[in-house]
Order: structure tokens, then C-alpha cells, then sequence
């Protein structure tokens, strides 16, 4: 009974050495200013119902700073809109690389892509995945997979496998992907963390995926506004918002607006826009997924305490609108 006492306590004091010695990885974002944009959307181009210059104006008068337009295999010149383009708004070449195999969907936006990308196929899932990956970066762009639960098409083994990809839909405003999993599918919060615990740095994309523009506005119809990102930079300039977006310098978002991120060596703070008389919780979430501190204050303030390898945060307020911070990572010192 002695020797078992001993031992804990021996184990009891190498855990705590271990959790004092970890220290985040703080982050190193150009600038201080926030930038709400759309990575994914359509126009007539493909298969939404407006045209280019519409689906521009619709996120110009909505407050976004900047957009991709991202249409099947094809590329729309943001020359072509030259017009609507100023120092509070940018249009970002992009395209989504619209592929498939076995029949399902493989679709991966290119953002800032210097020419238009054509969809590539192999004989296998991952491989399908990679290589359109791999075409996007070769046309000087940055992929992001697209709504992997579209069509229950790509699973976490799929995704822990990619390389060279650093940005992942977990949320997708088209009311047909399955965020949220089902019939004992995970849905992407869950694949995420599966991820980021696996050793992947990869970071949450929230987008409209919008295509009806016009007529209704209902949860059946693919209507823009649902979901977006707001990137850390310090100036609106293409290179420097993608480059910060595969940084993990953002936060995604359904609704909730923060006014602020905080990282210190130990320390996690996020600060969030007061709407009316809203209520938040917020949730820092570590390794598979497990709650590490829950808090309705605000600003929502973690210590790290505990061994993890990564912690990411997870905004709710009383509407049920949702703001997801990115991960941070630990090292040890």
C-alpha cells in the first residue's frame, strides 16, 4: 500500500511538472484589424441564380470585406468587377474544384488561384482528394476541402491522410451537407477535433456555399449569410488574408461577432461583441473534443492548467448563433 502511495504521488508530481512546463504557441498575426469575408459562394457562372456582379453587390451592402467567388471548375476575373472594388471591399480569385469518385462529391475550393484549375481524379478517394489539392496549390493558391459530409462522401481517415491542406468546412450554410453527422456519422466539429488529435493543423472554415439569392429566403433554400470568416490583418490585401487564414489568425462564425483574441503563454481570452441583451457560453475544447472549461462571463478567459496538445474555443449565444476560435497549440518548454 505504501509502495502503490509513493508511486502516485511520484506520478502525481511529474504530471504537474509537465503541465507547468507546456506554454501556448502565440499565435504571430500581421496587423490588428478584423475582416469579414466568404470563402464560398455562387453565381450564375455555375449554378447559382444571379450573376457575378449581383452576388458581389449582395456581400458589399452586407457589411463583408472581402469574397471568393467560387464556382464549379470555373474562374471569374475579379477584373471582370472592377467597379465594385475599393478600399473596403476585395473580390479574391477562387474557384471550387468540383470532382468526384464512386460517384460522390469531391469538392475543393482554390482561394487566390492565378488561373482556373481543372478537376482531378485517381483511383482512389485519398487519392481523388490529394491530387485536387495538389492542383490547387500548383495554380498558387490555397485549398480548403469543401462540406466532407456532403453526400457522406469523405471520412476522417480520409482527411487525417491529406497533405499539404490546411483548411477544412466545419460549417457549410447549404442545408443538404450534414454538418452535424447522423445514422452514426460524425459530424465535422467531431471530425475536426479527431484531426487536430491526431497531430493535423488544420483550421475551421465557416461559409454560405450560397446559391439562391433571389426569391425565398427559407432553411430548404441555399440563401447567403449563414456562415463566414474574419480574419486578423493589417491591411485588406488578398496574399495577406490568405496567408493569415492558413495561419489560423481568424475566427468563423454563424453569428456571433467577437471583438477580440488574446493569447499569452498560459493564458486564452476572447472577447465578444455585446448584442443587445444576449447571453453567451463559451466553451475551450482540447484534445478529442473534450470540454476543458466551460463560462458564461465575458470575456471568457482559459489557464492553461492540464496536459493538452491543442485548445480551441467555441462561442454560443442565446439565439444559438455560434463564433469558433481557433486551435491554439502547446508546446513544452
Amino acid at each position: 500500500m505504501r509502495s502503490y502511495s509513493v508511486r502516485a504521488c511520484i506520478f502525481l508530481v511529474v504530471l504537474s511538472q509537465v503541465a507547468r512546463s507546456q506554454e501556448f504557441e502565440v499565435p504571430r498575426a500581421d496587423g490588428g484589424g478584423w475582416f469579414k469575408g466568404n470563402t464560398h459562394t455562387h453565381t450564375t457562372m455555375s449554378d447559382g441564380d444571379s450573376s457575378p456582379e449581383e452576388v458581389t453587390r449582395w456581400y458589399k451592402s452586407h457589411g463583408y470585406r472581402f469574397l471568393v467567388l467560387s464556382d464549379h471548375n470555373i474562374l471569374t476575373d475579379p477584373r471582370t468587377l472592377s467597379t465594385l472594388v475599393d478600399s473596403s471591399f476585395l473580390l479574391i480569385p477562387g474557384e471550387e474544384v468540383t470532382s468526384s469518385f464512386q460517384k460522390k462529391p469531391v469538392h475543393v475550393n482554390g482561394l487566390n488561384i492565378s488561373r482556373a484549375v481543372s478537376p482531378q481524379t485517381d483511383s482512389t478517394l485519398l487519392g481523388t482528394v490529394q491530387r485536387n489539392v495538389d492542383a490547387v496549390r500548383d495554380a498558387g493558391g490555397a485549398p480548403h476541402i469543401n462540406h466532407p459530409n456532403f453526400g457522406w462522401a469523405i471520412d476522417q481517415a480520409t482527411l487525417a491522410q491529406v497533405k499539404n491542406n490546411k483548411l477544412l468546412e466545419i460549417f457549410n450554410g447549404h442545408p443538404s451537407v450534414h454538418n452535424y453527422g447522423g445514422s452514426g456519422k460524425p459530424g465535422l466539429e467531431e471530425v475536426w477535433d479527431h484531426l487536430l488529435t491526431s497531430g493535423m493543423r488544420i483550421y475551421g472554415i465557416a461559409a454560405d456555399d450560397a446559391h439562391h439569392f433571389k426569391e425565398e429566403f427559407a432553411p430548404n433554400r441555399s440563401n447567403p449569410g449563414r456562415g463566414w470568416v474574419v480574419v486578423k490583418a493589417s491591411q485588406l490585401d488578398a496574399e495577406e488574408i490568405i496567408r493569415n487564414l492558413e495561419a489560423g489568425h481568424f475566427y468563423a462564425s454563424t453569428g456571433v461577432e467577437l471583438e477580440d483574441v488574446r493569447i499569452e503563454s498560459r493564458r486564452m481570452e476572447i472577447r465578444i461583441k455585446q448584442k443587445s441583451n444576449f447571453g453567451y457560453r463559451t466553451e475551450f475544447i482540447g484534445s478529442g473534443g473534450k470540454v476543458l472549461h466551460r463560462t458564461e462571463y465575458n470575456p471568457a478567459v482559459f489557464e492553461l492548467g492540464g496536459e493538452a496538445k491543442y485548445v480551441r474555443a467555441k462561442v454560443r449565444d442565446s439565439g444559438g448563433f455560434v463564433a469558433w476560435v481557433q486551435p491554439v497549440f502547446v508546446k513544452v518548454k
